[in-house]
């Protein structure tokens, strides 16, 4: 067995709101649950019952009640939930309305800012009348180039309290992925900043968002934030006002909160772009709502008198996460910038400051900081903090270890995992079971997850592919502009047909009822937590007169992933360092400094299958040290050789 690293006490466990969620399923159905892995059995085997429990345990809040939690749990894909339910997503996270601190905003340097809740729901209703006076109507979408500020959660509770459809993504990326993204959805509204600041920079963004503009014949109106400075010129962007213009003046203005479906779309979030453009996925309100208050208030355990902050942008579903913890009404700190500037103790600095309980972190910040020998428990004040919440990419067993010698030996390590495609999880931490090294420590309620092997057998205690056998309620409603749902399907229904194949390579542990997860399945690149498609490295590198072909690869690499580029140059051309240095710049500046590979490497040929595919999955499979099982399936075979000795020679981890 694994090692186990953290128990809680009986008070932790008692004054845990799962405790309380267990006594209340105990008192309505006469069970008799005092643990979590009874309580998780009990919740997939019911499916209906436990996510109508969801809905009146966390109170959420609808002008009509559902008719029926699920029309049918057969129609994989394609079931509706809290069907005749009418409600607003934003309503329901703007619950209180008053003087406790609802937000503070930190960028790296910048003094911090407050904002109560009172003055939260202020400035949302006069955000909401301004869009609504300019024609803003449910089902419009509203967008956001932004960084991790208050203006940014502002505008998306202004955009879902009128019944916009919200997008966002984050102004380290260019306007190119923008266009990528928005391009598709056509927004009413756009929401942008003048610039932001990065590991002590100042970068200004105007010119970017002008960009994006231009591409965006849809948009009728920009309203520009100021960030780094004082009411800057944006002339150069067409239909633009800046933010604090465009806010109503107008004081103590009731919210009409639109009630809608509960299949209405709330947003739209984006993946990776592996094959093209961005799949955009549409997800409802009350799915989505009722899965993050399942996750924020029996997985996360927050209550009112939390602090917590997650480090994330708003490209990534984190954001959209910890935005919906404003229903529990805890205090919620946006940091903007980089997590190690001025230096690598930034964040720790913070815990200690703002006396925060629950801070969110990926696996590559904790390997990085591991690896600076960081040690935050002897160098700050870290007895406020109960929780640390890690996800993005599988972290190490010594990563946990790390957590409990360095950082906080009582602190609860919740190691979760899930997807943009769901906003949210499918293996989570919860207050009430042990901690294992290397383990996340159960899968999350009502997700009916397995592991399978390449024939759909269920597989425990080896590694396969992570699988969801039945619905969820914040399962995408549909891609857009995927009229037949030929998208969907493929994307996760094609391998295993009425099963959720998610892409995760995991062990389902029978002995401690963890999970284990060893990175992606798919073609999906991950360094850091962050996805990326890569199409968006192509898109990019076989637009220069010097490279022929490419091929971007994630290889797992201490801990986290890296990207690694194959290169065939065109004829006439080697791989020079002055080649490489030029394709770095063009990822960094046309796509963002994520994109830009860790090595790039000359190579003779692609392999590509017979239907003219790059085929990432073989390669992928070389440099991470597993066999290649599809060479038929493959035009030019015999080019692999080449990658598997290379991978031998100069790519195999120490």
């Amino acid at each position: 067995m694994a090692k186990m690293l953290w128990k809680p006490s009986e008070e932790r466990i008692k004054n845990s709101n799962i405790y309380r969620f267990m006594q209340f399923i105990n008192e309505k159905h006469g069970t008799d649950f005092r643990e979590y892995g009874p309580l998780y059995q009990w919740s997939v085997d019911n499916i209906p019952e436990f996510w109508a429990s969801i809905w009146d345990f966390t109170e959420i809040k609808a002008s009509k009640g559902y008719e029926k939690v699920v029309d049918d749990l057969n129609k994989f894909p394609g079931a509706s939930w809290f069907v005749g339910a009418r409600l607003n997503f934003a309503e329901n996270l703007l619950r209180y309305r008053d003087d406790h601190t609802a937000f503070i905003f930190k960028g790296e340097t910048q003094k911090l800012a407050r904002m109560s809740y009172a003055e939260l729901y202020d400035s949302v209703a006069r955000l909401a009348k301004s869009l609504r006076e300019m024609g803003v109507v449910p089902g419009d979408r509203v967008a956001a180039y932004m960084p991790n500020m208050m203006e940014t959660a502002i505008a998306m509770l202004a955009a879902t309290s009128i019944g916009a459809t919200w997008a966002s993504c984050a102004t380290d990326i260019g306007p190119g992925a923008v266009l990528d993204r928005f391009g598709q959805i056509e927004p009413k509204v756009l929401f942008t900043v003048d610039g932001y600041f990065f590991k002590g920079k100042v970068f200004n963004s105007l010119s970017n968002a002008a960009a994006a503009v231009r591409g965006l014949p849809s948009v009728k109106k920009v309203i520009v934030a100021s960030y780094t400075e004082e009411k800057p010129d944006i002339s150069q962007i067409p239909e633009s006002v800046h933010y604090d213009d465009f806010l109503s003046k107008e004081k103590g203005l009731e919210i009409q909160f639109e009630q809608l479906p509960a299949d209405h779309p709330v947003y739209i979030m984006f993946s990776s772009g592996t094959t093209g453009k961005p799949k955009c996925m549409v997800q409802g309100s009350a799915g989505i709502l009722a899965n993050h208050l399942k996750e924020l208030v029996l997985h996360t355990d927050l209550r009112r008198e939390d602090v917590h902050f997650f480090i994330t942008t708003c490209s990534w579903m984190m954001w959209n996460w910890m935005l919906t913890s404003l229903a529990t009404g805890n205090t919620l700190i946006l940091y903007d910038g980089n997590a190690l500037y001025p230096d690598s103790g930034a964040m720790w600095k913070l815990v200690q400051d703002e006396k925060v309980t629950m801070f969110g972190c990926s696996a590559s910040y904790i390997n990085f900081i591991r690896a600076q020998g960081l040690r935050p428990g002897k160098d700050y004040d870290l007895s406020s903090l109960t929780q640390i919440w890690q996800t993005g990419s599988p972290l190490l067993a010594e990563g946990f270890e790390y957590v409990y010698q360095e950082i906080k030996e009582d602190v609860w390590f919740n190691s979760s995992s899930g997807g943009t495609d769901i906003n949210g999880c499918f293996s989570s931490g919860n207050p009430i079971s042990p901690v294992y090294a290397g383990q996340l420590q159960s899968p999350a309620l009502g997700m009916k997850v397995k592991a399978y092997d390449e024939n759909g057998g269920s597989i425990p205690d080896q590694q396969g592919e992570l699988v969801c056998e039945a619905p969820a309620p914040s399962m995408p409603l549909y891609f857009w502009n995927d009229p037949d749902g030929k998208k969907y399907e493929e994307a996760y229904f094609t391998q295993y047909p009425g099963v959720w194949r998610h892409g995760d390579y995991v062990v389902i542990h029978s002995d401690t009822g963890g999970i284990t997860f060893f990175g992606r399945s798919d073609s999906v690149l991950n360094p850091s937590g962050v996805r990326i498609g890569t199409a968006e490295i192509y898109n990019q590198v076989e637009e220069m007169k010097e490279v022929a072909d490419s091929l971007a690869i994630g290889q797992s690499w201490r801990g986290d992933q890296r990207i690694l580029l194959f290169v065939r140059p065109a004829e006439g051309y080697q791989l020079t360092d002055d080649l490489k240095n030029k394709i770095k710049a063009t990822l960094r500046t046309k796509a963002s400094p994520r994109h830009v590979p860790a090595e790039i490497i000359e190579v003779p040929d692609i392999p590509y299958t017979l239907n003219m595919k790059k085929v990432e999955s073989a390669v992928t499979n070389i440099v991470n040290g597993r066999p290649v099982v599809n060479r038929d399936a493959l035009m030019n075979p015999d080019c692999l050789d080449y990658y598997e000795n290379y991978y031998e020679q100069h790519l195999r981890e120490a």
